[in-house]
This record gives C-alpha cells, sequence and structure tokens, in this order.
C-alpha cells in the first residue's frame, strides 16, 4: 500500500510540474540486495528538480531509484573526482597516473600511487569488503543502505554513458579511467573511509613492511620520545586535514522554545573528501537534507522536518598496536601464550603505466596487518620483535545506515537510539537537536576496546609512553588476554558497547571543536570515560576555547534566532588576538629604536606595526587590517616558541577556558618573529595594515574571491588553512577550512524547519560549471543560501529546472 502511494505521490509531482526528459542508458541487469561485480542497473528512475546554486532535490519511489538519481546527480557535478577515487579502491593508480605520484590523501594517507594501489589490491584480493557484505544487519549493512547503493552505481553508471563525450572539466575529460562503477566498488570507497584513521593512515607501513635481513640487528625498538611526537601525528591532534565545529542550543536558549543548530566541519577543499548538497526524498518513508561525502548514498550532515545534525571529528583513537613477540628460529612467525603462529602473506601484483607488474607482500596477523611505519612513527620489524596494527573500522560497513538513521529519527532521542544500534562512525562525534529543544552530543564511536584497566596490565614499554600522551595503546601481543575485549551490546566483538560512550543530554548547549568530550557543555563536564576516547582536565585549543566563550555567551543571552547562528558563524573573531595582540603591540612600542632582529640578523624597523596590531580589530573578515600581519606574526612565533614558554599565565584544569594567558613577550623570539612578519609582508611589497582579502584569496575562472577565516593556530571558529605563496607572496588557494556549513532552526509555523546552507567551495569541482564558485563567491561576502525543504518553497525557486533521469 505504501509502495503505491509513493508512486501515486510522484507521478502527481510529476504532472505538477512538468519534466524535461534525459534519457539513461541501461547498463547491464543486477537483480538482488547484495553487491554485484557487474555494473548494475533495474529500470530506475527519479525527479531531479534542480534550485538556486544547483542544489539538486531528488525525488523517487523506493530506494533503489533515489540511489539511481542520486549517483546521476552526483556524477554530473563531480564525475573527475569521483571517477578518481574509483580509480583508487581499485588499485590501478600506478597504471594511470604513475607509481610515483602521490594520490590526493582522500581515501588513505599513502604517500605514493604504487603504495596505495598495493594496498586496495589487497583489500580486493583478499574480498575483505564482499566478507562484509555477507553479514546481515546490524553487522553488515542493511537492505534499505544495499539498495541506495546498487541504485547509486547505477545512475553514476546512466549519466557516464550519456554523457562522457561531453565531459568538459580539463581533469578527466577524453580519460581511459573514468569508467563505469559496480555496487561493489562503492562499497570499497565507503570501506576506505571507515579504516581511514586506522589502516588507512598506515598504508605506507602496511606496504612496506618486509622481514629482517640477515644483518639487521637483533634488538631495534623505536625511541619511545620520537614515538610520542609521531603518535601525536597519527592521532590528527596536529596536522589532520579535517576538524569542525558544531553546536546544539537547547530549546531554553532559542527564541520559540525549539532546537538550533550550527554545523561548521572543515574538510579538504579539493579532492575526494568534499561534500557535496542534497535533499533526498521517498514520499512518505524518507526527507532529508544536508551534505554528504562524496561517493556516499546517504547525507552525512543535515536536517530533515524534526531533527538537525552534525558531525565533527573525534579525539578516539580508532586503532591500536600489538607488539609482536617473534620466533626465534622464524622472523615471520610470533608467539602467543607460548605457541609459535605464522604470519600469513598476502601477495599482492600491481601493473604500473610501463605495463610492468610489481609484486610485493604483505604480512598478516591475527590481529592485523604487520606495519613498520604510521605517519613518521618508525616500528622497526628487528628479528625478535614487529608490530601488527588492529583497526576495528576493517570490520565496519555502516557509516550509511548511520546517516540513513539520522535522516529518519524523529527526535534527538531517536538519534541516539540510531547511534546505539547501527555503531558505524568510525571517527566522528555527533552534535545534534530537533524541534522540541532537546539537544545532544555523543562520541559513539568504533574504538577498540581499550580500557584504562586493560592498557595498565598489558601495554608494552612503548605503549606505556604512547598510551597515556594520545591514547595510542601497543599491546603486548604475547599474551592472548591482552586482546580488547567486547563491551556490552556492541554489534561487532572487539569495541566499545554503547553504554561506554561518553554522551550529554539536554544542556542548554553543547558544542564540539575537536577537542576531547570532556567540555562539551563548559559547565557540566564529561568525566570517567577511557584515555583512549580522548583525554581530560588538560589544556584545550584556542578554537575550542573560543567557542565555549562565544556559546556559552549565547546560551546565556537566550531569545537565539537563525540570524545569531549566521552571526556566530561568521564574526571571524581570532582567540589567539585577543589574547595576544594587544600585549604584542604593547612589547612592540617599548622596542628600543623601534627594531627587532630577524633570526638571520638583520636589524628590521617594526615602529609601524605597533599601531597596525594595536587597531586591529582582532578579527579574520576580509576587510580586517592587521590581521594579515597577526597572521604571519603569530605562526611565526608558534614555529619559534614552544607552547609551555608562549603564556605568563599556565593552564589551570579549574579554569580550562581562561586559560594559559598573557603573551610573554619577554621571550626572545617574540621580537625576532615580528621582525621576520614585518620583513616578509614588506618583502612582498604588502602593506602592514593591507584588507586581509587582498592578500587571502582563490581564484576561479580567472577571478579572485576573497575568502574569510583563519588558521587553526589562531582559533577562528570559520576555520581557513590557506596556502602561502613563499615566492610572491599573499594565501592564493585553500588546502582545507570551513566545508558544508548549516544553520538550522525548527518553527511551528509553516515550513516546520528553517536552514541557511553554505557550501564554501560550491557544488561542482568541473570549472566549466555554473556551479564551480557561485557559493564560493556568498562565502566571500558572509552570506548563505536560504534553504529549500518544503514543497512550496521548493516550487517558488526562481529559475527552477526539473528532470527526470529514467534507465530504459
Amino acid at each position: 500500500m505504501h509502495h503505491r502511494l509513493r508512486r501515486a505521490a510522484l507521478a502527481c509531482a510529476a504532472l505538477a510540474l512538468g519534466f524535461t526528459a534525459l534519457p539513461a542508458t541501461a547498463a547491464p541487469r543486477a537483480d538482488g540486495a547484495t553487491a554485484t561485480a557487474r555494473p548494475s542497473h533495474g529500470g530506475l528512475s527519479a525527479v531531479i528538480r534542480y534550485t538556486e546554486y544547483g542544489i539538486p532535490h531528488i525525488t523517487a519511489e523506493d530506494y533503489r531509484s533515489l540511489g539511481f538519481g542520486n549517483g546521476w546527480a552526483q556524477a554530473a557535478d563531480q564525475i573527475c573526482v569521483l571517477a578518481d577515487g574509483f580509480v583508487t579502491v581499485r588499485g590501478e593508480r600506478s597504471r594511470y597516473f604513475g607509481a610515483r605520484d602521490a594520490p590526493d590523501g582522500s581515501l588513505s594517507s599513502a604517500g605514493t600511487n604504487l603504495a596505495s594501489d598495493l594496498y586496495f589490491t589487497g583489500v580486493r584480493s583478499s574480498r575483505t569488503v564482499e566478507k562484509l557484505l555477507a553479514q546481515d544487519a546490524p553487522r553488515g549493512p542493511s537492505a534499505q543502505v544495499r539498495r541506495l547503493t546498487e541504485g547509486w552505481a547505477a545512475g553514476y553508471n546512466a549519466w557516464l554513458r550519456d554523457h562522457k563525450d561531453e565531459i568538459r572539466d580539463p581533469a578527466c575529460a577524453k580519460s581511459a579511467w573514468v569508467r563505469p562503477v559496480t555496487s561493489l566498488d562503492v562499497f570499497r570507497r565507503a570501506f576506505a573511509l571507515s579504516v581511514l584513521g586506522g589502516q588507512g593512515a598506515a598504508v605506507d607501513g602496511i606496504t612496506e613492511a618486509a622481514p629482517p635481513r640477515a644483518d639487521t640487528p637483533r634488538e631495534s625498538r623505536p625511541d619511545a620520545r620520537q614515538a610520542v611526537r609521531a603518535a601525536r601525528r597519527l592521532s590528527g591532534q596536529h596536522t589532520a586535514d579535517m576538524g569542525s565545529n558544531a553546536v546544539a542550543f537547547h530549546g531554553s536558549t532559542t527564541a520559540n522554545g525549539q532546537g538550533a543548530l550550527i554545523g561548521n566541519p572543515h574538510y579538504p577543499w579539493a579532492g575526494g573528501r568534499r561534500f557535496w548538497q542534497s535533499h533526498l526524498t521517498i514520499p512518505g518513508e524518507l526527507d532529508v537534507a544536508g551534505g554528504s561525502l562524496l561517493g556516499a548514498v546517504t547525507v552525512s550532515i543535515g536536517h530533515n522536518a524534526r531533527v538537525a545534525w552534525s558531525h565533527t571529528v573525534a579525539t578516539g583513537t580508532t586503532l591500536n598496536l600489538h607488539e609482536l613477540s617473534l620466533d626465534p628460529r622464524d622472523p615471520t612467525a610470533y608467539t602467543v601464550d607460548g605457541r609459535s603462529e605464522r604470519m600469513r602473506p598476502r601477495h599482492v601484483t600491481v601493473t604500473g603505466k610501463d605495463g610492468k607488474r610489481v609484486t610485493r607482500t604483505q604480512w598478516w596477523t591475527r590481529y592485523g596487518p604487520v606495519v613498520t611505519e604510521a605517519r613518521g612513527m618508525n616500528l622497526p620489524w628487528s628479528r625478535t620483535t614487529a608490530y601488527a596494527l588492529a583497526d576495528p573500522n576493517a570490520h565496519n560497513l555502516r557509516l550509511a545506515d548511520a546517516g540513513l538513521a539520522f535522516g529518519k529519527a524523529r527526535g534527538v532521542a531517536q538519534v541516539r537510539k540510531a547511534l546505539d544500534r547501527v555503531q558505524g562512525l568510525p571517527w566522528v562525534n555527533t552534535v545534534a537537536t530537533d524541534a522540541a529543544g532537546h539537544t545532544l552530543f555523543a562520541q559513539s564511536q568504533v574504538l577498540p576496546r581499550v580500557t584504562d584497566e586493560l592498557a595498565e596490565r598489558c601495554n608494552t614499554a612503548l605503549g606505556r609512553a604512547t598510551f597515556p600522551a594520545v591514547g595510542l595503546a601497543v599491546l603486548d601481543g604475547s599474551r592472548g588476554d591482552c586482546v580488547p575485549g567486547t563491551g556490552r551490546g556492541a554489534v561487532q566483538p572487539g569495541i566499545f558497547g554503547p553504554a561506554e560512550m561518553p554522551v550529554l543530554q539536554d544542556a542548554p548547549y553543547v558544542e564540539n571543536s575537536n577537542d576531547s568530550a570532556w567540555l562539551a557543555n563548559a559547565d557540566r563536564p564529561l568525566t570517567g570515560y577511557p584515555r583512549i576516547f580522548g583525554d581530560q582536565d588538560t589544556e584545550r585549543s584556542l578554537r575550542t576555547r573560543g567557542a565555549l566563550q562565544d556559546v556559552a555567551a549565547m546560551a546565556r543571552e537566550g531569545g537565539l534566532t537563525r540570524g545569531d547562528l549566521r552571526a556566530q558563524q561568521f564574526a571571524n573573531r581570532v582567540p589567539a588576538g585577543d589574547l595576544a595582540a594587544g600585549d604584542a603591540a604593547e612589547a612592540c612600542a617599548a622596542l628600543p629604536g623601534g627594531r627587532a632582529t630577524t633570526g638571520d640578523g638583520r636589524a628590521v624597523d617594526v615602529s609601524a606595526a605597533c599601531e597596525v596590531l594595536r587597531t586591529w580589530d582582532r578579527s579574520m573578515r576580509t576587510d580586517s587590517r592587521g590581521a594579515l600581519l597577526f597572521d604571519r606574526f603569530w605562526r611565526k612565533l608558534n614555529n619559534r616558541v614552544p607552547g609551555e614558554r608562549l603564556w605568563k599565565v599556565p593552564f589551570d584544569a579549574k579554569d580550562p577556558v581562561g586559560t594559559p594567558r598573557a603573551l610573554d613577550t619577554g621571550d626572545p623570539g617574540f621580537g625576532t618573529a615580528l621582525a621576520e612578519a614585518v620583513a616578509e609582508l614588506r618583502g612582498h611589497g604588502i602593506p602592514l595594515d593591507a584588507p586581509l582579502g587582498e592578500h587571502q584569496y582563490v581564484v576561479r575562472g580567472g577571478k579572485r574571491i576573497p575568502v574569510p577565516g583563519g588558521t587553526e593556530a589562531l582559533g577562528v571558529w570559520n576555520k581557513t588553512e590557506p596556502v602561502w605563496d613563499g615566492q610572491h607572496g599573499d594565501y592564493r588557494e585553500v588546502r582545507h577550512g570551513s566545508s558544508y556549513i548549516q544553520a538550522v532552526t525548527f518553527s511551528r509555523h509553516g515550513c516546520p524547519v528553517r536552514a541557511d546552507t553554505l557550501l564554501t567551495y560550491s557544488q561542482s569541482s568541473d570549472p566549466t560549471s555554473p556551479h564551480h564558485s557561485d557559493q564560493t563567491e556568498l562565502y566571500a561576502k558572509g552570506r548563505m543560501v536560504t534553504g529549500r525543504f518544503c514543497e512550496k518553497d521548493i516550487r517558488s525557486a526562481p529559475g527552477l529546472r526539473t528532470v527526470r533521469v529514467t534507465q530504459r
């Protein structure tokens, strides 16, 4: 009955709107709900209505058809980026792009195409994803997600068959590697995202691991201090290209008593980890809008009529290591409880651009692959010791189900239940609110169940250094009782159960800016969770401190509206500036003769900088004068002066938002950093008080578009990690930063949900598309797109364009 009603609703919409028919050539047939190795199809169809800025509203009568419309529309906007990702998960980058070049980092940390291919070809040859798909839900994907995925592959293929010869994007026009895909390819891409913080962070170390030679030193262990520094990089606390802010406000703080949310994820501006915006509808079944990571079959962050949610990259350490005691007779065998166990060799062959075949062997254990390096963390394979990487997300193909469950939720309570039931989020927190005014913060991650007790009992000497510092356990692999256990209610072995996760509900606000769960609300700290989830009673980032100051003040003032949410997003306040610019200006004015000396001994007249710093408005808006000078000074100061020497007042756990503070301008690094910043700008002919937007911008279609926001060290909510041109001056591109932004409120009158959204880098990566930079220009002006969720709003959109995509 419901199926007939949905079909009737879709037909009525078609008659009311009229359609421009664009035929889609059928691909080979693939029946059933499981993945297939052949390009799929199935007589599918969807209606796509495009509103302003190329945002598609996709309506279909069932999950396969909705997936079809989604895949078709994503291909239309992002064919080159998507196709590049499918080359990656097929293990064919060396064949098309050369073995020595590097992938874009969106699907793994591989340093070369060869390493990427060796890893992903190993995933294919071992049938890793097929084994996950063989599991019924909840261990494996649900039937709905399988149908969405089949439809997505069919839609992608349908667009490609009709338009491949018309591709204008120079990134892939006329390229042989742009090929049809299978639903299995789409699932493999989802698998790559799941293991991004585990196996994907150690691809080079997995593919380069080789048994020791006869002349290898018998004993070679990592240096603990170096390992801690590298482990910090591995955990992403300093160099991750993903981040985010998200805050949900309780109904007690808003003007209408309903919830409100700002989502501001920080992701790469180019490559395969971009967001793409859509509105997905199956009448009577699903109605959700938001941003999806490219290749995703469900909305990753967004809202429906009753719930809004966003994610932030979490601090949970998604992997652990096992230190193996090797059999003295065979370095490819290790002992567990006194018994020798052979490693399992995985022989992998990759074909290069020149047609030559390269074969390498990976070594796998009961814990996972042997690894010799992970983002700079050296893990030598000696004749006595090796290290295996355990990644529970290598058994998790449930990420899309989490998105689908959120899209169907009718309130925060159902979001919480979805997290507990699906257990599919590998490396993110969840922040949510609803029309009833409830709030939720949950660090519901798939993490190895390394409790503090297990770490105390089983960590090796290396683990005793890395676990307290960053939550990375290095467990004794020779003991069978040192394997992570299984929490109550966990859907797979070796992970925490739902009741063990840090959760905060119904606080006046919940906020996260990529620090741990401890201060999701500064007045209601979360404590008592295991170290692997994140730290407690430690210094917060400037971005977290600034965000907590801002949102706590907003909550106290109350009466919040969507306008207040937009104002927070585009305030571009610089917490580092509030803390340090006044001290810097005062110390600058006190320098003898107004001069300071660079690191190479050059004396620089910095007197003009004093007034610029004093009068700077402490923001990173595009019209802000002095922002660029402070930015360059602050970067140089942080590179020269360790954090513990930067401030006069140290961190105090009793005042975590207010400390540390008071810049120590007596450190010799202060004058050096100021001199070098002034000399640098003058050397490029840049006035010290130049407006930020004249020197921080992107170029699209030959046009400069100013970009607001600032780097992580400045603590700006509207994070921008721009690329400095050291030869010519100016920030001329953005590496990563604010991406799919949403400000969502609810209403009891008219449309029940109101959203302002912005995709900072715009909907299409194709430079010939009209939607390549249109939202980027809005971003430059601090403006957002008024969302069109309800039918009346969609129909009234100026320039509404309707397409019916079918498969014949």
